[in-house]
């Protein structure tokens, strides 16, 4: 079968898994659950449990086993070290030294979730055939990867990409703090929960007549669903929405200049409609090339995660 590889995406609720050939074929992938309890200390053990395990399943020789990716859902430092993954309770961890250790020795790669999915989307998916990327997630937060030349941008201290904690509201007092802590963040924005904040706040502030107003919870989907169907009030919410997120893409676009953005995570369902409001605020905005950057929707889904993992320590074996 040649050398496989192993890509990992730990989330709070599961970890996925996968297992790949040097093609990028996908032998198998799964999930195990994330056990939260005793500070943490199962996670490691339980993944290579479980690759060992699909490995022997799957007619693989552990030796054949070339190299392990992980994706954390936190800052994580080149040398593996992770200071804090909040959503899982865990502290000063090194997944890449003890997943290592618990798989013979191997060569393994560690990195920022996001940052991770985005090598995956640039390998396999919607920004393929490109080398400068960057992925943004619009989903309960706004996540973001950086990819230049075809490698992660991962910074000094594991923060390259946080994009979602750009401050981007100086419009009127934010009276609500971001989950960070900070206010005006442009999650609180152009993520999920942000679009129908800002729609309860519109409401709130405008006496339109409009559906979401028979919402008894207004999410980011009612809101684009309307304002497909021409709902004025929504039609302004998602506007607005999208004129901020094509602010922080313009403000990236004049710093590293990448070829494409590729966007997913759940908001990302509203499609080409979506992409139009993006474009139609972003273009204005870019003034110094008449070649802007393509805008493209994300096509791995779930399976992000895993499929840039194993590119990811496959490229660190170069």
């Amino acid at each position: 079968m040649g050398k496989v590889y192993a890509g990992v995406d730990l989330g709070g609720t599961t970890a996925k898994l996968g297992l790949f050939k040097e093609d990028a074929s996908l032998i198998r992938k799964w999930e195990i659950p994330t056990r939260k309890e005793d500070g943490g200390k199962h996670v490691t053990p339980d993944i290579a449990d479980s690759i060992k395990k699909h490995m022997e399943e799957a007619g693989i020789a552990m030796e054949d086993l070339a190299g392990a990716g992980i994706g954390v859902p936190g800052p994580i430092r080149p040398d593996g070290y992770v200071e804090v993954i909040v959503n899982i309770g865990m502290r000063d961890w090194n997944p890449v030294k003890e997943l290592s250790e618990l798989l013979g020795g191997i060569p393994v790669k560690g990195g920022n979730d996001a940052n991770v999915a985005a090598l995956g989307e640039m390998w396999q998916g919607g920004g393929k055939g490109y080398r400068d990327v960057v992925a943004v997630t619009l989903g309960t937060g706004v996540g973001g990867g950086v990819i230049l030349d075809g490698r992660i941008v991962a910074g000094s201290k594991g923060m390259g990409g946080e994009i979602g904690h750009m401050v981007m509201d100086w419009n009127w007092p934010e009276p609500e703090a971001c989950n960070c802590g900070n206010y005006g963040c442009l999650e609180q924005i152009a993520s999920a929960t942000g679009i129908a904040r800002i729609a309860r706040r519109f409401m709130k502030e405008s006496d339109k007549p409009s559906v979401l107003r028979e919402k008894e919870n207004v999410t980011a989907k009612d809101v684009f669903d309307a304002a497909k169907a021409g709902d004025e009030l929504a039609e302004e919410v998602a506007d607005y929405c999208m004129l901020y997120l094509a602010r922080a893409l313009a403000y990236i676009s004049q710093v590293i200049d990448p070829e494409i953005f590729v966007i997913g995570g759940g908001v990302s369902k509203a499609g080409q409609y979506l992409l139009d409001l993006i474009r139609k605020h972003y273009d204005p905005l870019i003034v110094l090339t008449k070649e802007k950057a393509k805008l493209a929707l994300a096509t791995l889904g779930n399976d992000a995660g895993i499929y840039g993992a194993a590119k990811m320590v496959m490229d660190s074996l170069e």
